[in-house]
């Protein structure tokens, strides 16, 4: 949720919703870029943080596989499948994006007109910048698809399936949109937020088995048999 936050200078700029994105004018984005010259800390850049906050993704789509994989084993492997695998395409958009702004940085001013050709192609809707950015949703797509998979599961509360499919589906609707991104992972959170306990206490009541017991045989079996 930081990380949308952080793409809005002012908090009026968060409220002026759109229906679909319109990015902005290579000629706007670059020079300011080239202007600051880096002069400010890496971590300050959204897209670095949604880079290296990738693995928490992966602990929610592998806790949700946890809590749905004994009632519906193939919907829960399926959707856990989907979203690591989207994640990784996810993975290297963020990487790109960073690769970019810091790389723009870098850029000598009197080179401008060059960096501003080049970073209109590179950004273009096209080749593999758009296959990277479609096959990134798929790590939404599969979250969504695990969220739904625990509806009506014993002990489930239902609106966490709910609102974590529909926060999946508001970001995945509104994509680079980061008003709409930002409702969506409010929603998303909380529907993950009732499940915390649920998947804490995963395992507790279960006997605990070392490797090597042969839990079939009895246990003065061996005793008889001398094994002691």
């Amino acid at each position: 949720m930081i990380v949308f936050l952080m793409h809005f200078r002012r908090a009026a700029e968060f409220f002026r919703f759109k229906a679909h994105y319109v990015p902005n004018d290579a000629s706007q984005v670059v020079p300011s870029l080239v202007r600051v010259q880096n002069h400010w800390p890496l971590f300050h850049d959204p897209h670095i943080l949604g880079y290296l906050s990738l693995p928490m993704l992966l602990f929610c789509a592998f806790a949700l596989y946890q809590l749905s994989r004994e009632a519906r084993p193939r919907l829960s492997s399926i959707g856990l499948f989907v979203t690591v695998s989207g994640t990784i395409y996810l993975g290297g958009l963020f990487g790109m994006w960073t690769a970019f702004y810091r790389g723009l940085g870098s850029v000598d001013p009197r080179y401008m007109e060059g960096a501003i050709a080049t970073f209109r192609g590179m950004t273009a809707p096209g080749g593999a910048f758009l296959l990277t950015t479609m096959l990134a949703r798929f790590s939404l797509i599969g979250l969504g698809s695990q969220g739904l998979t625990l509806w009506r599961l014993p002990g489930i509360p239902r609106h966490s399936a709910v609102f974590i499919a529909l926060g999946c589906c508001l970001i995945l609707s509104f994509w680079d949109l980061d008003n709409w991104m930002f409702i969506g992972m409010i929603l998303m959170t909380i529907g993950l937020f009732p499940l915390i306990p649920l998947w804490s206490s995963l395992g507790r009541d279960r006997p605990q088995r070392w490797p090597g017991d042969d839990t079939s045989k009895p246990l003065d079996g061996k005793l008889k048999q001398g094994s002691f």
